[in-house]
């Protein structure tokens, strides 16, 4: 069978990429562009496992192997009913072995000229994790600070639609970043599937031009971000402080949570983990304003007591450059975000051309 194995880097060579893991498996994390036909349901998996440890080796490798022919003869019949003479997959299971091998050797009896990664998906894991640990720090940072309710995503956006390079890793992990930044109906990805998201855009940047990205913490919800990452976003010196009236970050705050304050219940229980932080007497102000219906109110109090107390008592650490940043006044909920957008980057040009020292402040109303 090794004549049939191929390496990681042949991957692009292949019409399709068939992932025969369990559902599981796959939705935990995949190659990009793979599609999952299981030749063990994620039922099927825990049987096979629990025969070879309470039975034995032989019995459990008979009952998988009916199972696995059954299966991989329902994709034949249904998911491949249509694929072409000359079509080219390339195969893969955990580390290469049975699953992946049965498959293959199934496909080229057929007459398609099916290969088998070698290795597996845990091949190409560890190849995510050493790009992880190596293309950050090649990269050129530029990056936005700024207190909770700035808007930063939205400028990121902006920016990203005016043509700049944007890292939004908020995005990749499907929440905001804050104690209360789970998204609506959104489960975040696992770890693994971050990283393999992460590395893609990250492949897909042009090393000479700028990567504009939010300041972070290490962790975005249950998300953990790659050390090498968090030390070239912490010490890179190009850094923009967005800075956005107190009134102007009510307002976004207020439209941010609309989707917490419809769900007060659940508002009230995120509130209820701060109360070793600001104690209880605090936080039940704050479920009065909740419960009253007294959004602007709640949002202001959560600014001023909450977030912009942590805004000063971490991101001076975190920032080498924030001492020297590029100021930009910002204007979230204004309609000429993209106009924004465009004077933050003739401003960072125009920082460039200057050499390290900071430009003088810009508003966005001076362009």
């Amino acid at each position: 069978m090794n004549h049939l194995r191929v390496p990681l880097a042949s991957v692009a060579e292949f019409d399709e990429i068939i992932d025969v893991r369990t559902p599981l498996e796959f939705a935990d994390d995949h190659i990009p562009g793979a599609i999952n036909a299981p030749v063990l349901s994620n039922e099927e998996r825990v049987i096979v496992g629990t025969m070879y440890k309470q039975v034995s080796p032989f019995d459990a490798s008979r009952e998988g192997a009916a199972m696995v022919a059954r299966n991989i003869a329902k994709h034949l019949d249904t998911l491949f009913a249509d694929r072409p003479r000359n079509w080219r997959p390339l195969v893969y299971c955990w580390r290469g072995g049975m699953r992946s091998a049965s498959m293959t050797l199934m496909m080229n009896m057929i007459g398609w000229r099916a290969r088998q990664l070698e290795g597996g998906y845990k091949t190409y894991r560890s190849d995510v994790v050493a790009a992880l640990a190596t293309l950050p720090p090649t990269l050129d940072y530029i990056v936005l600070a700024g207190h909770t309710g700035s808007g930063k995503t939205r400028l990121l956006h902006a920016l990203a639609d005016a043509g700049a390079q944007t890292l939004d890793l908020e995005g990749l992990a499907v929440h905001r970043g804050s104690l209360l930044g789970a998204m609506p109906n959104a489960a975040q990805p696992s770890q693994k599937s971050f990283d393999t998201s992460l590395i893609g855009v990250l492949r897909s940047f042009d090393a000479t031009r700028p990567v504009f990205v939010e300041a972070e913490s290490r962790r975005i919800g249950l998300i953990t971000l790659p050390e090498s990452l968090m030390t070239s976003l912490r010490g890179t010196m190009r850094c923009v402080e967005v800075n956005v009236s107190v009134d102007e970050r009510v307002e976004l705050l207020t439209q941010e949570y609309g989707h917490l304050l419809a769900q007060p219940e659940h508002f009230r229980a995120q509130l209820l983990r701060l109360v070793e932080l600001h104690g209880k007497a605090v936080v039940d102000q704050w479920l009065t304003l909740l419960d009253n219906g007294q959004q602007r109110e709640l949002s202001e109090a959560l600014i001023t007591r909450h977030y912009d107390p942590a805004y000063t008592r971490s991101s001076r650490k975190l920032l080498q450059g924030l001492s020297k940043a590029i100021p930009f006044e910002f204007h979230p909920t204004a309609q000429d975000l993209h106009a924004q957008a465009q004077a933050l980057l003739a401003l960072t040009s125009q920082a460039d051309r200057c050499g390290s020292e900071a430009a003088p402040q810009v508003s966005s109303e001076d362009r």
